[in-house]
């Protein structure tokens, strides 16, 4: 009988209501195979980096032993609705099994405080190992491979578009929020050239806790950055629809330093709630005063991440 119970902190699972890709995995039926425990928000450029290795995982160690299980915790509203998620899921191709963990349950039964974080659970229902943040990839998969009594090489992973890492040497620009619950270094509208890391409102905006918002259309957001991408957690206008923006670095189009959501002429969209690239530079990376604007009302700006 005690062989059945639930155990460690992966109890919590037990509860979990919704899962994705796969069927409800509980405690029970996890007891006696290692268990990787991903911890993600889909917006979140620092998960999306990692999301290649732990993908790798999955697909080399799967039928060996290893149970790899993607916790998806919300950091924005808009991240705890269902279908955002699954479109997420599918878009960036996230195989492996998804619980979604809307009131941070599982998140509390590891005690857990980052995006990303990766916990390794042995099968007996043992912590064996964790790591938050980006990097320490080999370091984990040696780890997998000891819960699975494995020996040899690791993965080889050409990690591109929105995961490839960071330049850290290159790299001056904090992730900085918009909403006012946590907004940082927010210039003055109208007032002198922006220092580096602040930011400003140009047009009529609300700003609310997660996010600002734009009240009437046109509305622009620009900020003094350094590093080679510049990124923007964006969603569309609430009613539906799209909002077109146009992206100008030192106040002409980006040309060959655009971003995968961005042309070269600096026109895009935002039709869905995501973190959204809008410069990659290609040459020299320098100091760059970056503006958007939005040609339609309703758009919700987020959080500025850089690369």
């Amino acid at each position: 009988m005690a062989a059945t119970q639930p155990f460690g902190a992966l109890a919590a699972l037990d509860a979990a209501p919704v899962w994705l890709g796969s069927e409800p995995l509980s405690a029970a039926q996890l007891r006696g195979r290692p268990v990787l425990i991903d911890f993600w928000t889909y917006s979140c450029v620092n998960w999306l980096r990692t999301l290649p290795y732990v993908r790798a995982w999955w697909r080399r160690y799967a039928e060996r032993g290893l149970v790899v299980i993607g916790a998806h915790a919300p950091e924005f509203s808009f991240e705890h609705d269902l279908e955002n998620v699954r479109r997420a899921i599918g878009e960036l191709d996230v195989p492996y099994p998804v619980v979604i963990d809307n009131e941070f349950a599982i998140w509390r039964s590891f005690e857990n405080h980052y995006w990303p974080a990766v916990y390794l659970v042995d099968g007996e229902g043992r912590r064996a190992y964790e790591h938050f943040g980006e990097g320490a990839y080999e370091e984990t998969e040696r780890e997998v491979q000891r819960l699975l009594g494995i020996d040899e090489e690791t993965a080889a992973i050409d990690a591109t578009g929105l995961a490839e890492a960071a330049d850290w040497s290159e790299l001056e620009s904090p992730e900085t929020y918009l909403g006012r619950a946590r907004a940082e270094r927010r210039g003055q509208a109208g007032g002198q050239a922006l220092a580096l890391n602040e930011w400003t409102l140009s047009g009529t905006w609300s700003v609310g806790a997660e996010a600002a918002v734009l009240d009437a259309a046109p509305g622009s957001i620009a900020y003094r950055f350094a590093g080679r991408d510049l990124n923007l957690v964006l969603a569309p206008p609430s009613g539906g629809g799209a909002s077109s923006f146009i992206v100008r670095l030192d106040g002409r189009p980006p040309g060959e330093d655009h971003g995968l959501d961005v042309e070269p002429s600096g026109a895009g969209a935002v039709d869905e709630p995501r973190m959204y690239q809008l410069v990659r530079q290609r040459g020299q990376i320098r100091r760059r005063t970056f503006e958007i604007e939005f040609l339609e009302a309703g758009v919700g700006a987020y959080v500025f991440t850089f690369g």
